[in-house]
C-alpha cells in the first residue's frame, strides 16, 4: 500500500511573536538550523513516503516552495492552497479527497504538523509503522502522547490505561482547567492529542459521511471550483469559505467507533510557547540558551533569541527565568511564567493595526526578498534581494519615487520602455508614475538597496501592469 505525507502547514503561531508573524508563521521558523516545516516532511521521508500533500495558506505557496527546493532531496509535493484558514477537518477532507483522486482510496495518509518538534526520528518511524498497520486495517489512528505534567494547552484522549500498546479510544476532551488536567493525570488513562493521524483516504472519507456529511459536501464543493495553477490547487474564496471552521477532533474523531491510539515512543513538542522553544536548546551551566555572544551577568534560566540585520551587542545582567526575543522591528521581554500571555500583545497591535502582526523584518516574495532598514518622514530605505532568473512585476507608484543602487549581482533595470543593464556600484533614478521592472539575470542572488521618496510610502501604492505570479 501506498504511504503518503499529508503535511497541516497553518496557523499564526501567535505566541511566538515577535519571531512568528502571519506572512511568516511558525512552520518557517528554525530549529536547530532547518524550518519545522522541512523537519515534518523529512520525518514522512523516514517513513518511506516518496510522495507529499501540504495544506497551506495561498500567500504562503511561495515560502513553501522555497523550503522545498532547499531540500537535498526533497519529495513530489502537491500542494492545496487555502485561501483563508478554515481549521483541520476541511483540510484534512480536501487532503483525502485529492489523494483519491491522485493515487488511490487504499492509500494510507500520514497527517503531519508543520509546527511541532520530534528530534528522535527513528522513534517516530517505529510508532508511524504501527499505526500504518491499523491503518491498513480501516482504522482511524491518532498519535498519543504520554503526559509528563497537568498541561491546559492540550486536548486529551481517555483510553482504557495508558501503555505501551495501541488501543480504542473512549474519548476526546478538550483543554480542560489545571483542576481537572490534573485529575486526568492522576488515573492513569489519558493521553495529550498531538494532532497527529493516520488511516486511509477511504476510511477517512467513510466517516466524514456518516459523522460530518455537511462537511465533505463543502469540501467537493470547493474541489468543483478549483484551478490548477503555477502547479498547486486553488480554491474559489467563495465556495471554498461555505465549509465549517472545525477541527478533525470534532467533526470525526470525538464521534467515530474505530478510532485508535498510537502511544508515541518519541520525544514530541507542539512548540506553541517560547519556554518550550528554549527546551529545544541545549542549555549553559546557569540554565541559559543563549548566543554565545551574549555577555550574561548574573543572568539564569533565560532565553535570548537575536535577530539583527548587523553586529549587535546584546548584555543583561541580575536578571532570572526571562524570554528575550530581539528583532530588527520588535523587542519582546516576558516572564518564563508569563508565556501563555504573549498572544495579548499581539491583540493590542492588531488593534492598533500595527504592521509587525503580519509582517516580518524580512519579507518573503516569490522572486526574494525586501527589508525595511530605516524610515522616517518622506523616505524609507530598503535592501532587495532578488533570486536568479526572477523578476519584480511591471509596476508604478501614484506617490513616490525611487533610488536603486545594485550591490551584488547583475540586474536588467527597466524604466518607461528602455532596459539598462545594471551592475554592482550602478544608479537608477525611478520617477513618479514610471513604469519600472527589476530583473535578475544573472546567476548569483541580485541585492539592491532602494530608497523611496514621496509623501506616502506604504507597501499598498503599487499599480502591476504585468507579473509572473498572477498578482496583476
Amino acid at each position: 500500500m501506498r504511504l503518503l505525507s499529508v503535511v497541516l502547514s497553518g496557523g499564526a503561531g501567535s505566541r511566538l511573536w515577535p519571531l512568528s508573524r502571519q506572512a511568516f508563521p511558525k512552520p518557517f521558523m528554525k530549529l536547530g538550523g532547518t524550518t519545522l516545516l522541512q523537519q515534518a516532511i523529512e520525518r514522512g521521508q523516514a517513513c518511506g513516503t516518496g510522495d507529499l500533500m501540504v495544506v497551506t495558506n495561498k500567500e504562503h505557496q511561495f515560502l513553501t516552495l522555497d523550503v522545498l527546493n532547499q531540500m537535498a532531496d526533497p519529495p513530489t509535493a502537491t500542494l492545496l492552497l487555502e485561501p483563508r484558514g478554515r481549521n483541520t477537518g476541511p483540510a484534512i477532507a480536501l487532503a483525502a479527497l485529492q489523494c483519491i483522486r491522485q493515487f488511490s482510496g487504499d492509500t494510507v495518509m500520514l497527517v503531519l504538523s508543520a509546527d511541532h518538534l520530534v528530534p528522535d526520528v527513528e522513534a517516530f518511524v517505529a510508532s508511524a509503522s504501527q499505526a500504518f498497520r491499523l491503518a491498513s486495517q480501516g482504522k482511524l489512528v491518532v498519535f498519543g502522547i504520554g503526559p509528563t505534567q497537568p498541561d491546559t494547552g492540550f486536548g486529551y484522549i481517555e483510553v482504557e490505561h495508558v501503555s505501551r500498546e495501541s488501543q480504542p479510544a473512549k474519548r476526546f476532551v478538550e483543554k480542560p482547567d489545571l483542576q481537572t488536567a490534573q485529575e486526568y493525570l492522576a488515573t492513569g488513562r489519558y493521553y495529550w492529542n498531538s494532532g497527529m493521524f493516520c488511516f486511509t483516504a477511504d476510511a477517512i472519507v467513510a466517516a466524514f459521511e456518516q459523522h460530518a456529511p455537511e462537511l465533505l459536501a463543502g469540501a467537493r464543493r470547493a474541489f468543483e471550483s478549483s484551478q490548477l495553477a503555477n502547479g498547486a490547487i486553488n480554491f474559489d474564496l467563495h465556495d471554498f469559505g461555505l465549509q465549517p471552521d472545525i477541527s478533525i477532533d470534532y467533526a470525526i474523531m470525538e464521534r467515530a467507533g474505530n478510532v485508535h491510539v498510537v502511544p508515541a515512543k518519541f520525544n514530541w513538542s507542539d512548540v506553541g510557547l517560547w519556554p518550550s522553544v528554549a527546551n529545544a536548546h541545549t542549555p549553559d551551566a546557569s540554565g541559559n540558551t543563549m548566543p554565545a555572544d551574549v555577555v550574561a551577568i548574573d543572568t539564569t534560566n533565560t532565553h535570548i533569541h537575536v535577530d539583527s540585520y548587523g553586529p549587535k551587542v546584546v548584555a543583561t545582567l541580575g536578571v532570572h527565568d526571562l524570554v528575550i526575543v530581539d528583532t530588527p522591528d520588535a523587542l519582546l521581554v516576558a516572564h518564563k511564567d508569563n508565556a501563555q500571555d504573549v498572544k495579548k500583545v499581539v491583540d493590542v497591535l492588531k488593534a492598533r493595526k500595527h504592521e509587525t502582526v503580519n509582517l516580518p523584518p524580512v519579507v518573503h516574495r516569490p522572486w526574494g526578498t525586501y527589508a525595511s532598514l530605516k524610515e522616517e518622514d518622506g523616505y524609507k530605505v530598503k535592501r532587495i534581494t532578488v533570486k536568479p532568473g526572477s523578476s519584480l512585476s511591471l509596476q508604478y507608484h501614484h506617490q513616490r519615487a525611487e533610488h536603486w543602487v545594485v550591490v551584488k549581482g547583475t540586474a536588467i533595470v527597466q524604466v518607461g520602455e528602455v532596459q539598462y543593464k545594471t551592475l554592482p556600484g550602478e544608479y537608477r533614478y525611478i520617477p513618479l508614475k514610471e513604469q519600472h521592472r527589476l530583473t535578475n539575470i544573472g546567476t548569483d542572488e541580485l541585492v539592491l538597496v532602494e530608497v523611496q521618496c514621496g509623501t506616502y510610502l506604504g507597501e499598498d501604492d503599487i499599480v502591476r501592469l504585468a507579473d509572473t505570479y498572477g498578482r496583476a
